[in-house]
């Protein structure tokens, strides 16, 4: 949180909207390279406790894109992952379903088990006929909250600037631009941003209308039924599964790491919501996710009640594609917008604040983002509000 007595600055060299992990990165590697760079977020960011609770992501190694490099790419940089935790990783899906081996496939030392190899392995996963495993010790969890905290301190050491608590009002574009929020108003020459679900709405004035819809996810723990099932006394492994018909947007599980006892399981997948009415839900609602989820459980988990014990959720800003937006806006090519990452952005940050960052300075990406182009979704530039 920027400190009271620090002097107000009105122009950087670059400004990034949006202080979570791909916002933190991309102002992260400007930092870096030695911009003088602004970091602005709407919420007060708070310093993380000492012993900060997990939230975990899948498997590092996996994308559901399977075009973004892996996270290992950037080596030295991944110290972030001081919060990782290695778990394995469980993948499920009918044998020979093209999701399951492309995901093998970009694993190249999976291992595949049939039902009864799995269940030697992990009593308390279960196969049915027709189905396999992929199995990739690699695969692991990430206390979120603990690596975004981690990048933003490494930001700030490099002398970046990081103010909270500042809603951003108004973008006015121009050769330097100027950000208008409700402590006041910054310049630079160039703008990343990086806002999460908010993303649509900063940038509809600029007269670009991406396809993007938030939804509200249930964040789902499970409580096991016997105390010395997978998950309690050491960490069980991760695990996804991919191709069942009755879960075409997949489902994924986490180990009792964030409460003992609990296995976190959740579906892929939620309901359209209003980011900024993200925690009202209407009292009585259907949760067919839940119910999904239970059937899942009674076929897949044994091990664990068939009821939820804990419900939380969280936002996923999804593309019709559900592959990411990381391009420059197609009139202002000094506002670059990073957006729309689906439910699994998290893992790949440290290779994503790298291309926004070099995006932003005008320089050839060192990855291809032409798979993730603003253009690939016709008639979003409109006239400007």
């Amino acid at each position: 949180m920027a400190a009271p007595s620090q002097p107000h600055q009105a122009t950087y060299d670059a400004i990034v909207i949006g202080a979570g992990i791909q916002g933190s990165f991309a102002a992260y590697h400007l930092a870096q390279r030695h911009r003088d760079t602004l970091l602005l977020e709407q919420v007060p960011v708070s310093p993380a406790p000492p012993c900060p609770q997990p939230c975990h992501v899948p498997s590092l190694a996996v994308s559901p894109s399977h075009r973004v490099p892996s996270p290992d790419a950037l080596g030295g940089e991944l110290t972030w992952l001081a919060g990782h935790r290695r778990t394995g990783l469980v993948v499920l899906g009918p044998a020979g379903n093209p999701e399951l081996e492309g995901c093998r496939r970009s694993l190249r030392a999976g291992e595949v088990l049939d039902a009864t190899a799995l269940a030697q392995r992990f009593p308390g996963l279960r196969l049915h006929a027709g189905e396999v495993a992929v199995w990739d010790g690699t695969g692991g969890v990430l206390f979120a909250e603990r690596a975004l905290r981690a990048v933003q301190d490494v930001f700030r050491r490099h002398g970046g600037t990081l103010r909270d608590g500042e809603k951003v009002l108004r973008i006015d574009p121009g050769t330097v631009l100027t950000v208008t929020t409700a402590a006041g108003a910054y310049r630079a020459p160039r703008l990343i941003i990086a806002a999460g679900a908010w993303t649509g709405a900063l940038v509809a004035p600029l007269g670009l209308h991406l396809p993007l819809q938030p939804l509200r996810v249930d964040v789902c723990y499970w409580r096991e039924k016997e105390p010395r099932s997978p998950g309690t006394g050491r960490a069980g492994p991760c695990f996804m599964a991919l191709g069942l018909r009755r879960a075409p947007h997949g489902i994924y599980g986490l180990p009792a790491l964030e409460y003992p006892g609990l296995v976190k399981v959740c579906y892929h997948h939620g309901s359209p919501a209003d980011p900024e009415e993200r925690d009202r839900v209407p009292l009585g609602a259907p949760h067919p996710d839940i119910t999904l989820l239970s059937s899942f459980i009674g076929s897949y988990l044994p091990g664990l009640e068939p009821r939820p014990a804990v419900v939380e959720t969280c936002l996923y800003t999804n593309t019709p594609d559900e592959d990411f937006i990381l391009d420059k806006h197609p009139k202002f090519s000094n506002i670059i917008i990073g957006a729309g990452f689906s439910g699994h952005g998290f893992k790949l940050a440290p290779v994503v604040g790298k291309l926004l960052c070099e995006l932003s300075l005008g320089e050839e990406p060192s990855h291809s983002t032409a798979p993730f182009a603003i253009t690939r979704f016709p008639g979003v530039l409109r006239a400007a509000l």
